[in-house]
């Protein structure tokens, strides 16, 4: 052609074939071509090129634009075309397989981007007798070849077609409530799910979208990461952002969260109560948001729900449209904001007096110890003493003793009845007391050493 782009072939058609031109025909030239579905085209390396034609139903026509490529479906093929809705294509393109438990049973005919430019659509084709199987619940999911998951019961391998492991592909299944009588219409839409685990939950459409005001750091926290309520996942974040105030420098960050209430069975139910009556019930009742960890490799947090009726509820200026969540610092931060008060309460006290104070009380103790040493010496020394005067009445005891074996001696010699003996008798009765007090006094000072610095105790 003029324009250097595109080349101009002039053909010659039969004259019985003007019905099969038409604005739905389909030209492109034959050549060896390796594909998923494998080797096309060997018989033009003995015959040479040729242009195949795919004739379709439509109004007359006489100029077409020829095929970079085969098409994918023959002619007349029976089945279905159904249309997939992806985030992203991915390793996705013309003639990826669709299998069905194992078994390929359509391809993927084309792909574009969507109309809100969110999303990917793909054409799809399912072969008859297999697009009766594609009813309103069946869901699709994109099999990477090997699907790896562990749980309490260890970990769970699924492999799907040797095709899809190479160069991936779509699978899908159909749901055990679906009958035979919800067979849908062609062209009818589904959503690609990303992997099988997330085919098999459950899709809620009901929505409600809160938003929480984070005083500490969210790192870690990320777009589409779980919102549980002690443990089962109710939502997940949809947005986070972070805002500073200009008059009061306050920094705050603002998360919303899309909550599915449907995952929440109510029981005793109030028809007049809505959603959000719901949650300000519970908010009331002590319900806090709280960042967690999910992960301590790699520092995912997580937005966790529970109790805390003992935390205030404390409100922001909230300008998203969305109802306002209250939350409540997490663990680590309500450790260091109680280290930083304590030190703060150190920082606060007297030290230098204190340690003044205790420096004084130090000496004190110092010279109280060198007088209690002078008083032990002392008290060393009367012990000392007391100990030669018990050894002192001994001997004076010894010496009574002596001097009442003699007079006994002697009262034996002497005449009953004489001035003598009865004089004699005196004596000894006076020693006899007189032993008897030394040895009340010994025994006394055995027991209480100390009573010659103290004195003896009155009764």
């Amino acid at each position: 052609n003029d324009d250097l782009k595109t080349i101009a072939v002039t053909a010659q058609m039969n004259k019985d074939t003007d019905a099969y031109l038409t604005n739905n025909t389909q030209f492109w030239v034959v050549r060896p071509q390796i594909g998923l579905g494998g080797i096309s085209g060997l018989g033009t390396l003995l015959s040479g090129a040729y242009i195949a034609i795919k004739p379709e139903k439509g109004k007359k026509e006489h100029h077409f634009t020829g095929l970079t490529i085969p098409p994918v479906l023959a002619t007349n093929q029976k089945g279905k075309q159904f249309i997939l809705e992806a985030a992203n294509v991915g390793s996705m393109r013309s003639g990826t397989p669709i299998s069905f438990h194992g078994i390929t049973v359509g391809e993927v005919l084309n792909y574009e981007l969507a109309n809100d430019a969110d999303n990917i659509k793909l054409t799809v084709f399912i072969n008859a007798p297999y697009d009766q199987f594609i009813r309103k619940n069946t869901r699709f999911w994109i099999d990477s070849g090997i699907d790896l998951s562990a749980g309490a019961d260890g970990f769970k391998v699924r492999t799907g077609p040797l095709v899809a492991l190479l160069s991936g592909g779509i699978a899908f299944r159909t749901s055990p409530n679906d009958k035979v009588e919800d067979v849908v219409s062609e062209n009818t839409a589904f959503q690609l799910f990303d992997d099988y685990d997330e085919s098999t939950q459950v899709v809620y459409h009901k929505t409600v979208k809160v938003v929480m005001f984070f005083s500490g750091s969210v790192r870690g926290l990320a777009v589409d990461a779980p919102v549980l309520l002690r443990g089962i996942p109710i939502g997940k974040v949809t947005d986070i952002n972070l805002e500073i105030d200009a008059k009061t420098a306050d920094i705050r960050i603002p998360v919303v969260v899309e909550v599915e209430p449907d995952r929440i069975k109510i029981i005793n139910k109030q028809a007049e109560l809505t959603v959000k009556d719901n949650i300000t019930r519970l908010i009331e009742e002590g319900l806090r948001a709280q960042l967690q960890t999910g992960n301590l490799l790699t520092g995912q947090l997580f937005v966790a729900l529970d109790m805390f009726p003992k935390d205030k509820i404390v409100t922001h200026q909230n300008d998203t449209g969305y109802m306002e969540f209250p939350t409540t610092p997490n663990t680590l931060d309500q450790i260091t904001h109680s280290a930083q008060a304590i030190m703060d309460k150190v920082s606060k006290l007297p030290l230098d007096e204190t340690v003044a104070e205790a420096n004084k009380t130090l000496k004190s103790l110092q010279v109280t110890a060198k007088e209690a040493d002078k008083a032990l010496v002392s008290v060393k020394g009367t012990l000392g003493n007391t100990d030669a005067a018990m050894k002192a009445a001994d001997k004076t005891l010894k010496t009574a003793d002596n001097a009442m074996n003699s007079a006994q001696q002697a009262l034996i010699t002497l005449a009953p009845g004489s001035t003598t003996q009865y004089e004699l008798h005196q004596l000894l009765q006076g020693l006899t007391q007189t032993a008897s007090s030394v040895k009340q006094l010994t025994d006394y000072l055995e027991q209480h050493p100390d009573s010659l610095i103290r004195g003896k105790e009155k009764d």
